[in-house]
C-alpha cells in the first residue's frame, strides 16, 4: 500500500502517515505527519507483520507470514515533538486459538520509532508481593528479532520491559474525524470553542474524546519535572448539566506511563486509570496501582480538549 493512502469502509476512513521496515527506518510517510494527526486527535491503529515460527511459536515448521492490526486506544504527544500509542483493554493471547497462560491486562506501548514495550498487571490471583527494580534479561536466544533493551519487577504483579521486535514491517493508520468544538485551561476558561456547540453535538448522538495535558506529571522521575505532553482517550458516559451549563464525562480506562522520549515502562513509572471530567477543569481519577491491584482517587485540574464525531 504506498504511503499516506486511505482505506474506505463504509464511512470509516484509514490513512497510512508512517511506515517502517524491519530495520525501523522510516519508508513511506513521516513521524512529523503522525504527530500532527495525533495532536488533532486521531485514532491511531498500528499495522505489523511478522512470521508464526520466529515470533508466535518457535517450535512450530508453520513458516506463515501473519498480519496484525492493533487499536491504540490511548495515544500520547509528548513535548510536541514524539507521538506514541498505547493497547488499553487487551487480553493477553496464544495463537491461533486461545488466551495466554495468565490472565493480565497486555499494555504494548509502541513509539513512532517502532520500540516497543509491554506491562502486564496480573489479574489472576491475590497479587505477588516481592522486590522490584531491574531484573535479569530474559532468554531470546530461540526468537533472534526480539531485542530486549531492559526488563523490570518480574517478581511483583506487575511485570514490564521495553524492546524491540524486527517486524517485517510497521504502519501507523490514523482516523482523522474528529472535530474539536471545546478547549479550556484549567480553570475552565475557554480558549475555543464553546460549551453550547459541545451540548449540541452531545444531543445530537456524537460519540466523545478528550485531551488531557499533562495527566501523568506526578509520575515524573525525581530528577526533574515531567516532559510537557497530551493524553487522548475516548469517553464512554457522558452528562449535560443544563442549567449550568457542566459537561461531565467517564473516559474509558487508560495506561498513564512516566513522559519520556522514547515513551517506556519502568519501576513505579506507571499505573492504569479511570477519569471522570469537566468543562469546568475538574478531573477526578480512579488510578489502580498494578502492583498491588489497589484503588486511590485522586484530584486536579488539567487543560482539556473536547471532540467529537
Amino acid at each position: 500500500m504506498p504511503p499516506n493512502s486511505a482505506q474506505s469502509s463504509g464511512a470509516l476512513i484509514w490513512r497510512n502517515v508512517l511506515s517502517l521496515d524491519s530495520e525501523r527506518h522510516v519508508i513511506g510517510g513521516t513521524p512529523e505527519e503522525l504527530r500532527r494527526a495525533i495532536a488533532r486527535g486521531a485514532d491511531l491503529r498500528i499495522y505489523s507483520e511478522f512470521y508464526h515460527d520466529e515470533h508466535i511459536d518457535t517450535d512450530s515448521a508453520n513458516h506463515e507470514l501473519v498480519q496484525e492490526s492493533m487499536d491504540m486506544r490511548g495515544t500520547y504527544l509528548i513535548d510536541d515533538r514524539w507521538a506514541a500509542g498505547v493497547l488499553t483493554l487487551r487480553q493477553p493471547v496464544e495463537l491461533p486459538d486461545r488466551f495466554g497462560p495468565r490472565p493480565s491486562l497486555s499494555l504494548f506501548l509502541y513509539n513512532e520509532d517502532g520500540q516497543q514495550a509491554i506491562a502486564r498487571p496480573m489479574l489472576d490471583g491475590p497479587p505477588i508481593v516481592g522486590p522490584g527494580g531491574a531484573s535479569p534479561p530474559a532468554n531470546h536466544s530461540r526468537m533472534p528479532k526480539y531485542h530486549e533493551l531492559d526488563r523490570w519487577d518480574d517478581s511483583t504483579n506487575a511485570p514490564s520491559s521495553n524492546f524491540i521486535y524486527a517486524f517485517e514491517r510497521l504502519r501507523y493508520f490514523v482516523r482523522e474525524d474528529w472535530r474539536e468544538v471545546l478547549h479550556h485551561r484549567s480553570d475552565g476558561e475557554v480558549v475555543s470553542g464553546s460549551i453550547d456547540d459541545l451540548a449540541e453535538a452531545f444531543r445530537s448522538g456524537a460519540e466523545f474524546k478528550v485531551g488531557v495535558r499533562n495527566l501523568c506529571a506526578d509520575l515524573a522521575a525525581e530528577d526533574g519535572p515531567a516532559l510537557p505532553h497530551e493524553v487522548f482517550i475516548q469517553l464512554g458516559s457522558c452528562y449535560y448539566y443544563t442549567r449550568q451549563k457542566l459537561f461531565i464525562a467517564g473516559a474509558h480506562p487508560v495506561p498513564r506511563v512516566r513522559p519520556a522520549v522514547p515513551l517506556r515502562y519502568g519501576p513505579r513509572g506507571w499505573d492504569y486509570t479511570w477519569l471522570l471530567l469537566r468543562t469546568d477543569g475538574q478531573v477526578a481519577s480512579m488510578i489502580y496501582d498494578p502492583y498491588t491491584l489497589t484503588p486511590r482517587r485522586a484530584f486536579g485540574r488539567h487543560e482539556l480538549r473536547w471532540l467529537c464525531r
